[in-house]
């Protein structure tokens, strides 16, 4: 397993997609910085904000982390990449393992350009805002803007992102199974877009229904996983990277169930 893991780390580093992608997401969170700064000073009118979220982390995973589960896992089914490892002699379990931890870590490659803007926006204790209801970096953002930063808050600020990434790593691993299921990118990213819309809709009914909280809270989609601060503690942390680790062995397993009898073609 650990070759078909170099070999899909190397594949992933030379792929066009991968890199176009990262600029995207490098460029969003430039914008949204920038506009998330301006906006509390005036420079900016408060209605822009709808605009603004278009270019949060949150409303671009939704997308572009369902176009690198597209080509890449799909890709493979294309290509035969699969076919190949399967017939070399690598179990089914190995290859789904394989994909997935590459998957997760072009997540993590992809919301690294928020996370380096956040930590310099917080580090620079100037005030930052969208006068929004905000999610996952953009509301780390957010909330913590405005207060001293001291050499403590430095680690503080790394644990939060780097259970962010896992959060949305847990979120965008629903795309496993409908990757290796439907092996049609196009169908991935719009289900799991419409996904992410109904999670959305979910969550403001959470409030008032606690049957709906309290599922959602066991999933990445809701609970407070998604709105960490530098304020949550550290069982915060914890609970939601466990919770987080938990889904995507669920999604794994679903996998499993559903590739190890399919035909491959």
């Amino acid at each position: 397993m650990l070759n078909l893991i170099r070999a899909d780390l190397f594949k992933l580093g030379k792929s066009t997609a991968i890199k176009i992608l990262v600029g995207i997401t490098g460029l969003s969170a430039l914008i949204l910085t920038v506009m998330a700064y301006l906006i509390p000073q005036g420079k900016l009118d408060v209605g822009m904000t709808g605009i603004g979220f278009m270019f949060s982390d949150i409303n671009m995973m939704s997308i572009l982390g369902a176009v690198l589960a597209g080509t890449f896992i799909c890709g493979d089914f294309d290509n035969k990449t699969i076919h190949d490892a399967i017939a070399a002699g690598s179990s089914r379990m190995a290859v789904i393992i394989s994909k997935a931890i590459v998957f997760f870590y072009g997540i993590a490659i992809l919301l690294l350009p928020y996370a380096l803007a956040t930590g310099f926006a917080l580090m620079n204790g100037s005030e930052f805002g969208m006068d929004a209801v905000a999610l996952g970096f953009l509301n780390l953002l957010t909330s913590g803007s405005g207060n001293a930063f001291a050499a403590p808050d430095f680690l503080k600020m790394l644990m939060v992102m780097l259970t962010l990434m896992i959060v949305y790593a847990s979120q965008l691993s629903v795309c496993v199974p409908l990757a290796f299921a439907l092996k049609k990118p196009i169908l991935v990213v719009a289900i799991y877009y419409a996904i992410t819309i109904l999670s959305a809709q979910l969550i403001a009914l959470s409030a008032s229904y606690e049957i709906i909280d309290a599922i959602l809270a066991r999933t990445p989609f809701g609970g407070d996983s998604i709105f960490l601060t530098m304020d949550s503690g550290t069982g915060d942390l914890v609970s939601a990277i466990i919770g987080s680790l938990l889904f995507m062995a669920v999604m794994l397993v679903i996998t499993y169930g559903a590739f190890r009898k399919a035909e491959i073609k």
